[in-house]
């Protein structure tokens, strides 16, 4: 046995070596945008419709609400942008993929084995990644037409209104996405783990990622 895997400086409680899958700063690049997307979500109810205006009492009031809502809108967007120019490169499709999707009984049955290997991410995580750039997107555009403060004097009437049911739309979707998102993490044991710690066993990597895990092995070889 080789003294450079004696000395992995990963290790378990128990001694077991781990395989780092997420840095710090990508860590809390993430966390950062997953706050601001629920202070945006219980701000954003609190304003659409009058049976969730209770929702404004966790911002401080209705104005407050109104007012901050904007702000971390922006917050959550840069964050995420981060976000996507970190990970942009391991959510392009590539071959396996689309065979992946026509396997959904398999994924959902958890027979990875009888699935094509997957790399840091699978053809799920590649589109629910699409969605949320597509709904972050929509999201900033109508925002600035219709905050009124700073922007919406700018703009027609009917372009308000476009913009607010193109905004509404998008928070839909995220919000489904973001759902979605919750419940694979929840469904794939080690997942939440692994964004809370950065780090994953050998067994969940190769299991899951064996593409990703035999890249990672190659290159603590080199």
């Amino acid at each position: 046995m080789s003294h450079q895997h004696d000395d992995h400086k990963l290790r378990d409680k128990d001694g077991n070596p781990l395989i780092e899958r997420y840095k710090p700063n990508e860590r809390t690049n993430h966390w950062i945008t997953a706050i601001t997307f629920v202070m945006l979500a219980l701000s954003g109810l609190a304003m659409f419709h009058p049976s969730m205006s209770w929702l404004a009492l966790l911002f401080g009031g209705g104005q407050w609400t109104r007012i901050l809502h904007p702000f971390a809108g922006l917050v959550m967007f840069v964050s995420f942008a981060i976000l996507v120019v970190r990970f942009w490169h391991h959510n392009k499709f590539e071959d396996g993929d689309r065979q992946w999707l026509k396997q959904m009984d398999d994924v959902l049955n958890n027979r990875e084995e009888k699935l094509p290997k997957i790399g840091k991410y699978n053809a799920g995580q590649k589109i629910l990644f699409f969605v949320l750039l597509f709904c972050m997107c929509g999201l900033l555009l109508s925002g600035i037409v219709i905050w009124r403060a700073y922007f919406a004097f700018y703009f027609p009437i009917p372009v308000i209104r476009a913009a607010a049911l193109l905004h509404s739309i998008c928070a839909f979707g995220i919000i489904c996405a973001i759902i979605v998102h919750i419940y694979a993490a929840l469904w794939v044991k080690g997942s939440i783990g692994a964004m809370v710690r950065g780090t994953v066993t050998y067994g969940w990597a190769r299991k899951h990622h064996p593409k990703w895990f035999e890249a990672v092995m190659r290159n603590e070889k080199h």
